[in-house]
């Protein structure tokens, strides 16, 4: 937008820098640490933004030209061309935003609705889902040529709510400026993810960082995908996921999830499964799952749950939907950052 960064003061125009191509600077996002911590002043050193329940996606106007981007790199135009088609109707000609598509469901970003979107690419059959999605913008990383990395938070969601328009499918991340455990508390109650909690005054870190802090309401993460086992009774497709994440190069068993599926759903991954079988476990360690089938790790699964157990087990686990935005080597057990 004409004139935008030219009204900063001039200590804030000195932190600018001549741009790299706006698909390289969303190569590298900047990704959140799970924290425990729930007292936070009252300075405005921090600001709380709702944790969303959808999908990372970071967007590219260069050239006349829109381009939506996983956390992995990987094109998304073709799965959100409504989005596509609000970024390139905007009067701004050159940015790149990072944000969350959403899908709702009473009122509530439902993770399992967006996923009857993703992986659709013909237009004809996302129409059919009757899926609607919405992208929040939180955050921006160029504009008019400028890269805006080094900029306080405060500043680029400032410059980030000027630059676009905001109509439907597209909408600014708004925040607080305090926040805390009756905040959180607040935020569960609402049924939301929960907060997270960014520094007013930090750069844009390519790189996960204790600048942006997770504040979760439940114990959900993702998970790999090693095996399945075999339906029983009236159940089709599977019966349950043998799921596992990576440490130390290995991939460490976590444990079963036979909760969260309907019939489509279960068909459709028995399919996909099948395409991966293998001959042996690739988990570290034996496994005791009986008629356990397994598979090429090469799967990733939202998985809600309560807690984990003191042997390293998931409790109350329920599956939510495949992820393709984040890649099954990066899968870890989260911890809280010290």
């Amino acid at each position: 937008m004409p004139g935008l960064l030219d009204s900063l003061p001039e200590e804030r125009r000195g932190l600018l820098a001549a741009a790299r191509p706006g698909t390289e600077l969303a190569a590298r996002p900047m990704l959140a640490t799970l924290s425990d911590r729930r007292d936070f002043d009252d300075t405005g050193e921090w600001i709380f933004e709702r944790k969303l329940d959808g999908v990372r996606l970071l967007a590219v106007r260069d050239a006349g030209r829109v381009t939506l981007l996983s956390r992995t790199g990987r094109r998304l135009d073709d799965s959100y061309p409504e989005i596509v088609e609000a970024l390139s109707a905007q009067s701004c000609a050159d940015f790149t935003v990072d944000g969350e598509v959403v899908a709702f469901s009473r009122g509530r970003t439902d993770f399992a609705r967006l996923q009857q979107r993703m992986g659709l690419t013909r237009r004809q059959e996302i129409e059919a889902t009757g899926v609607a999605v919405t992208y929040y913008v939180f955050d921006l990383l160029r504009l008019d040529g400028a890269d805006t990395t080094r900029l306080p938070l405060r500043l680029r969601k400032s410059l980030l709510r000027r630059a676009l328009s905001y109509r439907a499918p597209l909408r600014w991340t708004s925040h607080r400026n305090a926040g805390g455990a009756d905040s959180l508390a607040d935020a569960c109650a609402r049924g939301w993810e929960g907060l997270i909690a960014k520094r007013a005054d930090g750069p844009y870190r390519p790189r996960r960082s204790p600048d942006w802090l997770k504040l979760k309401c439940s114990q959900g993460q993702e998970f790999v995908v090693g095996g399945f086992t075999e339906p029983a009774g009236s159940r089709v497709g599977l019966g349950a996921l043998l799921l596992g994440y990576h440490q130390d190069g290995k991939l460490r068993y976590a444990g079963k999830v036979g909760t969260g599926f309907d019939r489509p759903t279960l068909l459709s991954l028995r399919e996909r499964l099948e395409r991966l079988r293998v001959d042996g476990s690739r988990f570290e360690g034996p496994v005791r799952e009986a008629g356990a089938r397994w598979v090429r790790p090469e799967l990733v699964a939202q998985i809600d749950f309560t807690e984990w157990t003191r042997d390293g087990m998931l409790r109350h686990p329920r599956f939510l939907g495949l992820r393709d935005d984040k890649k099954p080597a990066d899968v870890v057990r989260e911890r809280p950052a010290a």
